[in-house]
């Protein structure tokens, strides 16, 4: 049976999922077409129910829950990982002033709807509801500007705002760890729910047994992570890896449920996402 497979060309998704797609591990007879696509039209193809497994954000997961279960294996938690939202220093005081307001009219630059980051912001300030996409790399100017008076900022932005003179706000993963003592979630594989059960099992065990194979051996997809991380060198490579795979994307376990049951019950609480109604894990 062939199945279709989304997941990105980033080093954490090509670590995990090599042994499965090259045939390095028994895949029970599965077959997979492979697409490679950053999370946003990972996410976009998700809505539209395009595939059978993919790579999602959590907050995406969160729209998509009725159409896809979650696997237990491949999800990214990590700590030390969260979004900063930050301002010019100047414009602190009437930040701050405008944060007690029930509306306050604050423009804030977010790197996308469906990000996690944007997940969190919705948690920690819910009043904040004029919010612009636009792309994360872009954010830190778009607040030096003036064209917006807050900015949510991901990736390699959280070490280089301060040189533009730029002020944190707030650091929203720190926000989340202590309300919380979870992990952040912020992506996760999902298999479509019209397939049989059986085919999803499958799919959690495979996942799982890919994961356990990179950990065993952590150069035998070395090639396949380089060619796709382009002009990344090794030694970032595996510091991505690193940073995004950990004893969650093997089995999400107890803790891993929590921190992803906790984040989804915070968000339809503030109002973020609408309820779900389905049982978020494939029944395994």
């Amino acid at each position: 049976m062939k199945l279709t497979l989304g997941f990105s060309p980033c080093p954490n998704d090509t670590f995990i999922f090599d042994a499965l797609i090259h045939h390095k591990i028994d895949t029970e007879g599965l077959r997979f077409e492979v697409f490679y696509d950053d999370v946003e039209t990972l996410n976009q193809k998700a809505l539209n129910n395009v595939l059978d497994i993919t790579k999602l954000s959590f907050h995406a997961f969160a729209y998509v829950a009725h159409q896809y279960a979650l696997l237990d294996a491949g999800s990214a938690l990590g700590f030390g990982v969260g979004p900063l939202l930050i301002c010019k220093a100047e414009h602190l005081d009437r930040i701050n002033e405008e944060l007690k307001k029930e509306n306050p009219q604050l423009k804030v630059a977010i790197p996308g709807k469906l990000t996690t980051a944007n997940f969190l912001l919705g948690i920690a300030y819910p009043q904040l509801t004029n919010k612009t996409e636009i792309v994360f790399s872009e954010i830190e100017d778009a607040l030096v500007n003036n064209t917006f008076d807050l900015g949510l900022i991901i990736h390699e932005n959280r070490f280089t705002y301060q040189q533009k003179g730029l002020y944190k706000l707030k650091d929203l993963g720190t926000f989340w760890e202590e309300k919380t003592h979870c992990a952040i979630p912020l992506g996760g594989i999902v298999v479509n729910r019209n397939l049989p059960v059986e085919i999803q099992q499958k799919a959690n065990r495979l996942v799982k047994k890919s994961v356990e194979y990179a950990f065993s051996n952590p150069r035998s997809g070395l090639d396949f992570i380089k060619e796709h991380a382009q002009a990344m060198d090794e030694e970032v490579m595996y510091k991505h890896i690193e940073l995004y795979v950990n004893q969650y994307s093997v089995s999400l376990g107890e803790e891993g449920r929590k921190a992803i049951d906790t984040l989804f019950h915070l968000a339809t609480q503030n109002k973020v996402i609408p309820k779900i109604e389905k049982e978020l894990y494939v029944n395994s």
